[in-house]
């Protein structure tokens, strides 16, 4: 997976960085708060949202068990509505392809529907390195785009930006990619919008090549589903003369009926609507309207690897809605830049370091970006316990142990940096498992209780200096139980 920030530190020091700027920790606190606050009526609309997200989730696994089917019926179905499928192993070879097909109609510009799979494959470095300019159409994607910026949230890339520097990035940049901003453009919302939908007007008109993602692949008919709330999508999905859709293969639901649990569920927990303003859909190519030319560019890009690990499979249901963001204390704090990928926040700390492997600083820093406080889990719609692979994820940077890489299966080494907390899980798991050795710890440590000091020594330091060490009480739990209850019964 390519993606990453190039020269981005691990997590540690990027969020401990993010965190004294306070002009984005208010812009991050005021967005979540109020995208979160919106989604929770949203839900709250539906009686039986705890039914839908468990349906959600069965019909995510299912799928996930089956993938190997169910891709070759996308492809049968696509083929037959009179598109073409095209299999990229990774980055570089999806980026191939649809550089050449950009190529072969013999454009050199553009325009996009919001897209992570594009961004997680560095699409628009790629398209610009063979001379293909690629406009991004989506509001706050233009805003990253022209503000020459990374996106910094699943759902609004822009989160990190105020109207005052959005404004001030408009007058600035809109000029050197295509039509200027009004004369005497102010910072409300209406003006701004109003800028942005003139400047994309052009695009939109002379633009023949058009390239999207997709929220959803329907197996039995080969449709292709994308949800928007601007009318962007639409644009480009419908005017070029020929589409490019690049998709992850995790993307697919089998069904066209499926299709009713995540247009309830995807929208209350994005956008917090009850549905999106555009649905759009379309199955190959027809001769009366909509693109003459359809591509479908199936990409793997380390999500086969994340398919064979029985715990990390579950963050292949993601759904792309952004609510484990919004409730994330860390990611409201840090903002979505220290993540070092276009995947921030809990999910992401999930998947890029499956997706990317855990070998580099970053991805080996990011199953730590997390307190384990379990938001994430109790607001994703598809039911992903990500505090559960966030814990596996951390014993797989810290032990090593068997995964799969590029589709080989391979026995990974411990990162570095870990060795005294191996050495401390090391001496807990034998101390546990010696109960007499155990018992004598835990009675030396009450009676030497006011000689422990409030921080920990050496590589400890790094753990207590932004927590209170627990008092040790002054009897142990064994020793109390049996001078009360004298070891008899239980307690009522």
């Amino acid at each position: 997976m390519s993606g990453t920030f190039v020269g981005m530190p691990a997590f540690p020091q990027a969020a401990r960085e993010a965190v004294g700027n306070t002009t984005l920790r208010g812009n991050l606190r005021h967005a979540t708060h109020t995208i979160r606050d919106k989604r929770a009526r949203a839900v709250a609309e539906l009686d039986d949202w705890a039914a839908l997200r468990e349906a959600g989730k069965q019909i995510k696994d299912h799928t996930l068990r089956h993938l190997d089917r169910y891709l070759v019926q996308v492809e049968e179905a696509v083929t037959a509505a009179g598109g073409t499928v095209h299999w990229a192993a990774d980055a570089d070879e999806a980026n191939e392809i649809v550089a050449r097909l950009v190529e072969e109609t013999g454009e050199s510009e553009v325009v996009k529907v919001k897209s992570m799979a594009t961004q997680e494959i560095a699409l628009n470095e790629a398209l610009e390195a063979r001379g293909i300019h690629a406009y991004e159409t989506d509001l706050a994607e233009l805003i990253v785009q022209l503000g020459k910026d990374r996106p910094s949230h699943i759902l609004v890339p822009a989160i990190h930006r105020n109207r005052g520097e959005i404004r001030d990035i408009f007058r600035s940049e809109m000029s050197e990619w295509g039509r200027p901003a009004p004369e005497g453009l102010t910072d409300t919302p209406a003006e701004l919008a109003e800028a942005a939908r003139l400047h994309l007007r052009e695009k939109f008109l002379r633009a023949r090549v058009g390239i999207s993602g997709a929220n959803f692949v329907v197996a039995e008919t080969g449709t292709l589903v994308v949800v928007e709330s601007e009318g962007n999508g639409r644009m480009c999905l419908t005017l070029p003369e020929t589409l490019i859709s690049v998709v992850g293969i995790e993307k697919i639901v089998p069904r066209w009926q499926d299709l009713e649990v995540f247009l309830q569920t995807l929208p209350r927990s994005s956008t917090a609507e009850r549905m999106n303003p555009y649905t759009s859909m379309w199955t190959g190519t027809t001769g009366e309207d909509g693109p003459r030319t359809f591509h479908l560019v199936l990409l793997d890009n380390g999500r086969t690897d994340t398919l064979a690990d029985e715990v990390g499979r579950q963050a292949l249901r993601c759904i792309r809605c952004s609510a484990c963001l919004n409730v994330c204390p860390v990611y409201e704090r840090a903002g979505g830049h220290a993540y070092g990928s276009v995947y921030p926040g809990p999910i992401g700390a999930i998947l890029s370091p499956q997706l990317r492997g855990t070998g580099s600083e970053i991805d080996a820093s990011l199953p730590y970006a997390s307190s384990l406080c379990g938001a994430c889990y109790e607001v994703c719609p598809v039911a992903i316990d990500i505090p559960e692979v966030l814990v596996h994820l951390r014993e797989r940077v810290v032990q090593g142990g068997p995964a799969v890489r590029g589709g080989n299966r391979v026995v990974l080494k411990p990162a570095k940096g870990h060795a005294a907390e191996r050495a401390a899980m090391r001496a807990a798991q034998w101390a546990f498992t010696h109960p007499g050795a155990l018992r004598t710890g835990q009675r030396l440590a009450s009676r030497t209780r006011r000689l422990h000091p409030r921080t920990l020594p050496g590589p400890g330091r790094a753990w207590s200096g932004t927590r209170d060490l627990p008092a040790v009480p002054a009897e142990p739990f064994r020793d109390w139980w049996q001078r009360t209850h004298g070891g008899k019964g239980g307690a009522k």
